[in-house]
């Protein structure tokens, strides 16, 4: 218990912000030791929770009987609510919900208090404008202190208008020589907005004029290599509701924009260990987004030696993970360990940083910039000291007090 600045059986409301593992994972031992309050969040969450936790706690190996009676728990515990509205929680606080533009379910969270007068907003993690089947950012209230998310704080991302252009660019390159394209993907988010731009690169007359290798008579097939991304993709398919405006419409014109033809699922085990064998040219998104296990791994343990092949990385990799590594050390000559075995990188290798689902610098301030009213105080959190740093700097430069 000692991990526990409070002890969880005196935690009366737990707010989450959005279903990411890195953000929830610590639920179910949240609940082992003893907390009995309510889980507020938002209602694409709520509906995003347990198949998340229920992967997380299997690959920490608790038994099928304890995973199943920590499921029912949370279902009872958690409560969906509406963004934009505020509702009462007690002693006077209030709380209000906002989109957050990361992941379909993602908010922020602004707390407020009449006597005495004081509000926090924490934003979560920021997603970047013109996301796909993702509402943008909703702008944010004042608040006497602002507890911002800094991951992208020194960096600005690629234009992202131009990301499927070169997506349909490099995945022409990369499969010309018959190999394989191998795609470390998160399971939720990643996985389905990278999906849905390859179904417009592959339908769109537009994509398809200037790429004819992908067209649908011409382009190889794409394996969705990842259990829990299929069953996040069902999920987010359930949820049309919260999409963007342009995923709906092309839903109510008959093209799901998260499915297309010769997209195939891999379910089990038996066909996963198939398609190890399957000889390009073929596309497979797999888990984990970070290479730091599940399936993607089998295919970099058989494929990443092979030079007719290409690695894309959608998303952050951190320090310390195998996908760090690779991208580090892609220069012909490196190797990664993976699995407990030496793999020469001989397979080329891609960043497309425009995938990113938090938003960079230039996003990040824009989002504090458009408060109505200047926040008294900002705390940077959830990025690497650099990123504080220099996000900091910035904000500084502009006339916000940021704390240490």
């Amino acid at each position: 218990m000692k991990d526990w600045p409070v002890l969880p059986s005196e935690v009366n409301y737990l707010f989450l912000t959005h279903a990411h593992i890195d953000h929830t994972g610590r639920v179910p031992e949240l609940i082992r030791q003893g907390f009995k309050g309510e889980i507020i969040t938002t209602h694409a969450t709520r509906a995003l929770l347990v198949p998340m936790l229920r992967d997380c706690m299997a690959l920490a190996s608790m038994a099928e009987r304890e995973i199943t009676a920590l499921e029912r728990r949370i279902d009872d515990l958690c409560w969906g609510f509406e963004y934009a509205r505020e509702f009462d929680l007690e002693r006077g606080i209030r709380f209000k919900l906002g989109r957050a533009g990361h992941i379909l379910g993602s908010c922020s969270i602004r707390f407020s208090s009449v006597d005495p007068e004081w509000s926090v907003l924490f934003s979560g993690d920021l997603g970047a404008k013109d996301t796909p089947i993702l509402c943008d950012p909703d702008i944010p209230e004042a608040a006497d202190l602002l507890v911002m998310e800094s991951t992208y704080g020194e960096r600005i991302h690629e234009d992202r208008k131009y990301r499927i252009e070169r997506l349909g660019s490099i995945l022409t390159r990369a499969l010309s020589d018959g190999g394989k394209v191998f795609i470390p993907c998160f399971a939720l988010g990643r996985t389905q907005e990278l999906i849905y731009e390859m179904d417009r690169l592959f339908s769109e007359p537009e994509y398809t004029l200037q790429f004819p290798e992908l067209s649908p008579k011409s382009r190889p097939p794409v394996f969705l290599d990842s259990p829990l991304g299929l069953e996040v993709t069902k999920i987010y398919s359930r949820l049309t509701e919260y999409w963007d405006k342009e995923a709906k419409l092309l839903l109510n014109h008959g093209d799901h924009p998260i499915d297309f033809a010769h997209l195939y699922a891999v379910r089990n085990h038996k066909n996963h260990h198939r398609l190890l064998r399957v000889a390009g040219p073929c596309i497979i998104i797999a888990g984990s987004g970070m290479c730091t296990g599940g399936r993607i791994v089998d295919h970099l343990l058989s494929g990443l030696e092979d030079p007719a092949n290409d690695v894309f990385f959608v998303g952050y990799q951190a320090g310390g993970t195998p996908g760090r590594d690779i991208i580090r050390y892609s220069n012909g000559k490196g190797y990664v360990r993976l699995d407990g075995r030496r793999v020469d990188i001989r397979a080329r290798v891609h960043t497309l940083t425009g995938y990113s689902a938090h938003a960079d610098q230039q996003g990040l301030i824009e989002w504090v910039e458009s408060m109505p009213g200047r926040p008294r105080h900002i705390k940077l959190v959830h990025g690497e000291l650099q990123a504080q740093q220099v996000l900091a700097k910035k904000l500084k430069e502009k006339g916000h007090s940021v704390l240490h």
